[in-house]
Protein backbone atom coordinates (compact mmCIF):
# COMPACT_ATOMS: atom_id res chain seq x y z
CA UNK A 1 0.00 0.00 0.00
CA UNK A 2 1.45 3.10 -1.19
CA UNK A 3 2.05 6.54 1.60
CA UNK A 4 -0.43 8.19 0.01
CA UNK A 5 -3.30 5.60 0.14
CA UNK A 6 -2.33 5.12 3.78
CA UNK A 7 -2.41 8.83 4.70
CA UNK A 8 -6.05 9.02 2.93
CA UNK A 9 -7.09 5.55 4.58
CA UNK A 10 -6.12 6.93 7.95
CA UNK A 11 -7.71 10.42 6.90
CA UNK A 12 -11.31 8.90 6.37
CA UNK A 13 -11.03 6.75 9.62
CA UNK A 14 -10.27 10.16 11.66
CA UNK A 15 -13.37 11.71 9.95
CA UNK A 16 -15.35 8.64 10.83
CA UNK A 17 -14.25 8.65 14.25
CA UNK A 18 -14.78 12.30 14.30
CA UNK A 19 -18.26 12.05 13.11
CA UNK A 20 -19.57 9.18 15.28
CA UNK A 21 -18.13 11.17 18.28
CA UNK A 22 -20.39 14.10 17.09
CA UNK A 23 -23.30 11.98 16.81
CA UNK A 24 -22.73 10.48 20.46
CA UNK A 25 -22.30 13.76 22.08
CA UNK A 26 -25.16 14.55 24.90
CA UNK A 27 -25.64 18.20 25.80
CA UNK A 28 -26.56 17.97 30.19
CA UNK A 29 -27.77 20.14 32.59
CA UNK A 30 -25.57 18.74 35.26
CA UNK A 31 -26.30 20.60 38.35
CA UNK A 32 -29.03 22.25 39.48
CA UNK A 33 -28.56 26.56 38.96
CA UNK A 34 -28.45 27.10 43.13
CA UNK A 35 -28.28 30.40 44.57
CA UNK A 36 -25.42 31.02 42.60
CA UNK A 37 -26.57 30.85 39.07
CA UNK A 38 -24.14 28.24 37.57
CA UNK A 39 -26.24 27.14 34.69
CA UNK A 40 -23.60 26.06 31.76
CA UNK A 41 -24.83 22.85 30.07
CA UNK A 42 -21.77 20.46 29.50
CA UNK A 43 -20.88 18.37 26.44
CA UNK A 44 -20.35 14.90 27.13
CA UNK A 45 -18.90 11.84 25.39
CA UNK A 46 -18.64 9.41 27.77
CA UNK A 47 -21.54 8.18 30.04
CA UNK A 48 -21.30 8.72 33.80
CA UNK A 49 -21.51 5.01 34.72
CA UNK A 50 -18.14 4.87 32.47
CA UNK A 51 -16.57 7.37 33.99
CA UNK A 52 -17.68 7.08 37.35
CA UNK A 53 -16.84 3.16 37.21
CA UNK A 54 -13.16 4.36 35.86
CA UNK A 55 -12.66 6.90 38.71
CA UNK A 56 -13.57 4.14 41.77
CA UNK A 57 -10.78 2.23 40.27
CA UNK A 58 -8.30 4.78 40.01
CA UNK A 59 -8.96 6.16 42.90
CA UNK A 60 -8.91 2.97 44.88
CA UNK A 61 -5.08 2.59 42.30
CA UNK A 62 -4.16 5.64 44.64
CA UNK A 63 -5.63 4.67 48.02
CA UNK A 64 -3.65 1.81 47.64
CA UNK A 65 -0.51 3.84 46.45
CA UNK A 66 -0.76 5.76 49.48
CA UNK A 67 -1.26 2.85 52.25
CA UNK A 68 1.52 1.03 50.84
CA UNK A 69 3.52 4.08 51.43
CA UNK A 70 2.02 4.27 55.02
CA UNK A 71 0.42 7.62 54.26
CA UNK A 72 -2.95 6.89 54.30
CA UNK A 73 -5.02 8.18 56.79
CA UNK A 74 -2.26 7.93 59.75
CA UNK A 75 -3.50 10.59 61.88
CA UNK A 76 -7.42 9.44 63.50
CA UNK A 77 -7.93 12.78 65.00
CA UNK A 78 -6.96 14.32 61.64
CA UNK A 79 -8.85 11.89 59.49
CA UNK A 80 -12.31 12.06 61.70
CA UNK A 81 -12.07 16.36 61.52
CA UNK A 82 -11.61 16.21 57.31
CA UNK A 83 -14.51 13.32 57.20
CA UNK A 84 -17.05 15.62 59.66
CA UNK A 85 -16.40 18.55 57.13
CA UNK A 86 -17.14 16.00 54.62
CA UNK A 87 -19.97 14.99 55.95
CA UNK A 88 -21.94 18.05 56.51
CA UNK A 89 -20.71 19.03 52.60
CA UNK A 90 -22.47 16.07 51.67
CA UNK A 91 -25.40 16.83 53.38
CA UNK A 92 -25.82 19.89 51.09
CA UNK A 93 -24.95 18.32 47.51
CA UNK A 94 -28.76 17.70 47.28
CA UNK A 95 -29.06 21.38 46.39
CA UNK A 96 -27.79 21.28 43.12
CA UNK A 97 -28.33 17.51 42.35
CA UNK A 98 -30.81 15.24 44.66
CA UNK A 99 -29.05 11.88 43.95
CA UNK A 100 -25.58 13.16 45.18
CA UNK A 101 -26.12 12.51 49.35
CA UNK A 102 -27.00 9.03 47.75
CA UNK A 103 -23.54 8.56 46.02
CA UNK A 104 -21.21 6.40 47.26
CA UNK A 105 -18.29 8.85 48.87
CA UNK A 106 -15.39 8.06 49.86
CA UNK A 107 -12.89 10.58 51.95
CA UNK A 108 -9.36 9.93 52.99
CA UNK A 109 -6.28 11.91 54.27
CA UNK A 110 -3.07 11.09 52.72
CA UNK A 111 0.37 12.29 54.49
CA UNK A 112 2.35 14.63 51.73
CA UNK A 113 3.66 17.94 51.74
CA UNK A 114 1.79 19.13 49.01
CA UNK A 115 -0.65 21.20 49.46
CA UNK A 116 -3.49 20.02 47.34
CA UNK A 117 -7.06 17.91 47.33
CA UNK A 118 -9.24 16.69 44.63
CA UNK A 119 -12.59 14.87 44.37
CA UNK A 120 -12.89 12.35 41.43
CA UNK A 121 -15.89 11.79 39.74
CA UNK A 122 -19.00 10.05 41.63
CA UNK A 123 -17.61 11.74 45.28
CA UNK A 124 -13.91 9.73 45.63
CA UNK A 125 -12.14 12.81 47.64
CA UNK A 126 -8.53 13.05 48.68
CA UNK A 127 -7.04 15.96 51.13
CA UNK A 128 -3.82 15.98 51.42
CA UNK A 129 -1.84 17.05 55.13
CA UNK A 130 0.42 19.48 53.62
CA UNK A 131 -2.89 21.46 52.29
CA UNK A 132 -3.81 21.26 56.66
CA UNK A 133 -0.45 21.65 58.13
CA UNK A 134 1.09 24.30 56.39
CA UNK A 135 -2.02 26.69 55.86
CA UNK A 136 -3.07 26.35 59.26
CA UNK A 137 -6.52 25.99 58.07
CA UNK A 138 -9.81 26.47 60.03
CA UNK A 139 -12.71 24.37 59.88
CA UNK A 140 -14.60 27.33 57.76
CA UNK A 141 -11.26 27.36 55.21
CA UNK A 142 -11.13 24.01 55.00
CA UNK A 143 -14.62 23.07 54.08
CA UNK A 144 -14.24 26.09 51.78
CA UNK A 145 -11.43 24.02 49.84
CA UNK A 146 -13.12 20.43 50.15
CA UNK A 147 -16.44 22.34 48.86
CA UNK A 148 -14.45 23.56 45.63
CA UNK A 149 -13.47 20.57 45.37
CA UNK A 150 -16.63 18.52 45.66
CA UNK A 151 -18.23 20.95 43.56
CA UNK A 152 -15.90 19.79 40.72
CA UNK A 153 -17.58 16.42 41.53
CA UNK A 154 -21.04 17.69 41.03
CA UNK A 155 -20.60 19.51 37.97
CA UNK A 156 -18.87 16.22 36.39
CA UNK A 157 -16.11 18.11 35.03
CA UNK A 158 -14.13 15.14 35.18
CA UNK A 159 -16.38 13.19 33.11
CA UNK A 160 -16.23 16.23 30.98
CA UNK A 161 -12.57 16.53 30.03
CA UNK A 162 -12.47 12.74 30.12
CA UNK A 163 -14.37 12.70 27.10
CA UNK A 164 -12.17 15.03 25.59
CA UNK A 165 -9.64 12.96 26.30
CA UNK A 166 -11.04 9.82 25.33
CA UNK A 167 -11.63 11.19 21.72
CA UNK A 168 -7.95 12.82 21.14
CA UNK A 169 -6.49 9.76 22.17
CA UNK A 170 -8.56 7.74 19.98
CA UNK A 171 -10.28 5.58 22.60
CA UNK A 172 -13.92 5.75 21.46
CA UNK A 173 -15.04 2.69 18.82
CA UNK A 174 -17.23 3.18 16.08
CA UNK A 175 -20.32 2.57 17.81
CA UNK A 176 -19.39 5.47 20.03
CA UNK A 177 -19.34 4.09 22.97
CA UNK A 178 -16.17 3.78 25.14
CA UNK A 179 -14.76 0.21 25.59
CA UNK A 180 -15.73 -0.79 29.68
CA UNK A 181 -12.80 -3.76 29.41
CA UNK A 182 -9.67 -4.59 29.49
CA UNK A 183 -7.12 -1.89 28.10
CA UNK A 184 -9.38 0.51 27.02
CA UNK A 185 -11.14 0.83 30.35
CA UNK A 186 -8.06 0.52 32.07
CA UNK A 187 -6.88 3.83 29.83
CA UNK A 188 -10.04 5.82 30.65
CA UNK A 189 -9.33 5.10 34.45
CA UNK A 190 -5.77 6.66 33.92
CA UNK A 191 -7.15 9.84 32.14
CA UNK A 192 -9.92 10.52 35.31
CA UNK A 193 -7.10 10.34 37.33
CA UNK A 194 -4.73 12.56 35.36
CA UNK A 195 -7.28 14.80 34.73
CA UNK A 196 -8.72 14.79 38.37
CA UNK A 197 -4.94 14.80 39.80
CA UNK A 198 -2.18 15.89 37.52
CA UNK A 199 -3.37 18.31 34.84
CA UNK A 200 -5.34 22.06 35.47
CA UNK A 201 -8.46 22.49 35.02
CA UNK A 202 -10.09 25.24 33.41
CA UNK A 203 -10.70 28.78 34.02
CA UNK A 204 -14.38 27.92 33.58
CA UNK A 205 -14.40 24.69 35.48
CA UNK A 206 -12.47 26.59 38.57
CA UNK A 207 -14.90 29.65 38.77
CA UNK A 208 -17.72 27.19 38.87
CA UNK A 209 -16.24 25.10 41.84
CA UNK A 210 -15.47 28.14 43.56
CA UNK A 211 -19.37 29.58 43.46
CA UNK A 212 -20.93 26.07 43.85
CA UNK A 213 -18.22 25.60 46.59
CA UNK A 214 -19.13 28.83 48.57
CA UNK A 215 -22.63 27.71 48.32
CA UNK A 216 -22.54 24.44 49.99
CA UNK A 217 -19.90 25.02 52.41
CA UNK A 218 -22.91 28.15 53.79
CA UNK A 219 -25.53 25.66 53.48
CA UNK A 220 -23.49 23.43 55.85
CA UNK A 221 -23.14 25.94 58.47
CA UNK A 222 -19.68 26.99 57.26
CA UNK A 223 -18.81 30.68 56.83
CA UNK A 224 -18.51 30.80 53.30
CA UNK A 225 -16.06 34.09 53.19
CA UNK A 226 -13.61 31.71 54.50
CA UNK A 227 -12.67 30.87 50.85
CA UNK A 228 -11.53 34.37 50.48
CA UNK A 229 -8.92 33.63 52.98
CA UNK A 230 -8.45 30.27 52.25
CA UNK A 231 -7.55 31.34 48.21
CA UNK A 232 -5.75 34.25 49.57
CA UNK A 233 -3.13 31.70 51.75
CA UNK A 234 -3.21 29.52 48.67
CA UNK A 235 -1.53 32.00 46.40
CA UNK A 236 1.12 32.81 48.71
CA UNK A 237 2.78 29.30 49.06
CA UNK A 238 5.98 28.65 47.66
CA UNK A 239 6.97 32.04 46.28
CA UNK A 240 6.11 32.08 42.85
CA UNK A 241 5.62 28.70 42.38
CA UNK A 242 1.65 28.44 43.57
CA UNK A 243 0.23 24.63 43.90
CA UNK A 244 -0.19 22.97 40.45
CA UNK A 245 -3.83 22.94 40.68
CA UNK A 246 -4.10 26.66 41.07
CA UNK A 247 -1.93 27.42 37.52
CA UNK A 248 -5.13 27.81 35.37
CA UNK A 249 -7.19 29.57 38.21
CA UNK A 250 -8.48 33.23 37.56
CA UNK A 251 -6.05 36.23 38.71
CA UNK A 252 -5.99 36.54 42.90
CA UNK A 253 -7.27 39.99 42.27
CA UNK A 254 -10.37 38.49 40.07
CA UNK A 255 -10.95 35.64 42.07
CA UNK A 256 -11.03 37.77 45.33
CA UNK A 257 -13.94 39.68 44.07
CA UNK A 258 -15.72 37.20 43.05
CA UNK A 259 -15.62 34.81 46.05
CA UNK A 260 -16.49 38.18 48.52
CA UNK A 261 -19.35 38.75 45.66
CA UNK A 262 -21.01 35.04 45.90
CA UNK A 263 -19.66 34.66 49.40
CA UNK A 264 -22.20 37.97 50.33
CA UNK A 265 -24.67 36.31 48.15
CA UNK A 266 -25.30 32.97 50.14
CA UNK A 267 -24.67 34.97 53.62
CA UNK A 268 -28.54 34.34 54.39
CA UNK A 269 -28.32 30.53 53.33
CA UNK A 270 -24.87 30.53 56.26
CA UNK A 271 -27.25 32.07 58.72
CA UNK A 272 -30.62 29.99 58.06
CA UNK A 273 -27.62 27.15 58.61
CA UNK A 274 -27.21 28.46 62.41
CA UNK A 275 -23.91 30.47 61.26
CA UNK A 276 -22.63 33.44 62.65
CA UNK A 277 -22.14 36.71 61.37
Amino acid sequence: MSKQSLTLRCARALLLLGTVALASCQTVQTTQPGTVGVDRRQAMLLSADQVNRSASLAYQQEIRKAAGKGALNRNPAQVARVRAIAQRLIGATGAFRPDAPRWAWEVNVITSNEVNAWAMPGGKVAVYTGLIDQLRLTDDELAAVMGHEMAHALREHGRERASQAAVQQGLLSLGGALLGLGDAGMQLAGIVADVTINLPNSREDEREADRIGVELAARAGYDPRAAVTLWQKMAQTGGGSPPQFLSTHPAPENRTRDLQDYSARVMPLYRQAGGKQ
